[in-house]
């Protein structure tokens, strides 16, 4: 294989691997940290085949592991265009103020401004703005409960488009930890843990914090342009506490490591690292943070992640940090030992 120098790191083809569709998991395992888990030293360069379950033996008392409390919300709608009956989707991007959505439509070119879609006889929204790839504000209407019951009631999990069994159980695409709700997309790394996990983690001196970042659509869009520079990034809130930052400050000053569960807590911590020159404190915002080869990191010492797909800004980013090269090799490695890939799919350790 190439040297990570020899390699276009600003060409999205650089990032393709092979990956037949038999290997996507379309259900969750159970239970959720029997997984497997490839582990890739950096160090060393080696790769080792696991469960889930044996990550606590890579965490050592004093380190911390960074969990994402976000939580899905049933964000995708079904309903129908008044007065026509006939057929409309409406996603639920991003929260701009009360009953106020940026959404994505379908179809997209006849739900123009001023267009009524009815869920049921209690729930409805109206277009308000189109914006460019299927992208609109509208303002939903609701005769009786809150919003919240409403889209309780009628939404749907907002599954990725790869996965084409129904989940039975909603919990199933949360986190044990989840806790704010806000995202479109789950954190799926964080989906491994179990409370008695955790909880053993702990128990062995680790220190578990979160941060929250609600999950935005742009996680699933490929990078259609075949320079990554030209690659809009999509923009997601994020939050965190002076007592998180206070006791991941504290860690790196003395030598313990900092594990972040998934690229969502990456994107939290450097975005804030970077912000306050490589120090973490109490900070609400938004990110655009596009982590690839070449990025200076600042804070995370371990990742937990699931794998990938080609091409895609978050295979960048753990090319980013384990080499381009190692995460190729890694990959393959994982395609060939038949893992699990995507959202429901075995884990990653990096360390």
């Amino acid at each position: 294989m190439k040297k990570d120098n020899e390699f276009d790191i600003f060409s999205t083809k650089t990032y393709y691997y092979d990956l037949p569709e038999d290997r996507i998991a379309q259900t969750p395992m159970e239970p959720r940290d029997h997984s497997k888990m490839l582990v890739f030293d950096r160090q060393t360069e080696t790769i080792s085949h696991k469960h889930f379950f044996d990550v606590i033996d890579y965490l050592n008392e004093g380190d911390v592991l960074v969990l994402n409390n976000t939580r899905v919300i049933p964000a995708r709608l079904f309903g129908t265009k008044i007065p026509t009956g006939a057929k409309a989707e409406v996603f639920l991007l991003e929260k701009k103020e009360e009953n106020l959505w940026k959404v994505l439509l379908k179809p997209a070119k006849r739900l123009k401004p001023t267009t009524i879609i009815e869920f049921d006889d209690n729930f409805s929204c109206e277009v308000i703005e189109q914006y460019d790839m299927g992208e609109a504000l509208v303002k939903f209407t609701e005769k009786n409960g809150t919003f919240e019951e409403n889209l309780l009631r009628v939404g749907t999990m907002p599954l990725p488009h790869y996965i084409h069994e129904k989940i039975k159980d909603r919990e199933r695409y949360q986190t044990v930890y989840s806790k704010f709700e806000g995202s479109s997309a789950a954190p799926t790394a964080g989906l491994h843990f179990t409370n008695e996990l955790l909880e053993k983690i702990r128990k062995k001196g680790i220190k578990v914090v979160s941060v929250l970042l609600h999950v935005g659509l742009g996680t699933f869009r490929p990078v259609s342009e075949d320079n990554i520079l030209n690659h809009d990034m999509h923009t997601e809130h994020y939050e965190i506490t002076q007592e998180t930052a206070d006791i991941i400050n504290n860690a790196k000053k003395n030598g313990n490591k900092i594990i972040a569960v998934g690229t969502t807590s990456v994107r939290t911590l450097e975005t804030v690292a970077q912000k306050f020159d490589g120090e973490l404190k109490a900070d609400i915002g938004e990110t655009k943070i596009f982590i690839y080869p070449g990025f200076k990191w600042k804070v995370v010492d371990h990742l937990i992640t699931n794998f990938h797909l080609p091409e895609s800004t978050l295979i960048m980013l753990v090319s980013s940090f384990a080499g381009i090269e190692n995460t190729l090799n890694f990959y393959n490695e994982a395609v060939k030992n038949n893992y699990r890939f995507y959202s429901f799919g075995d884990s990653c350790l990096i360390l």
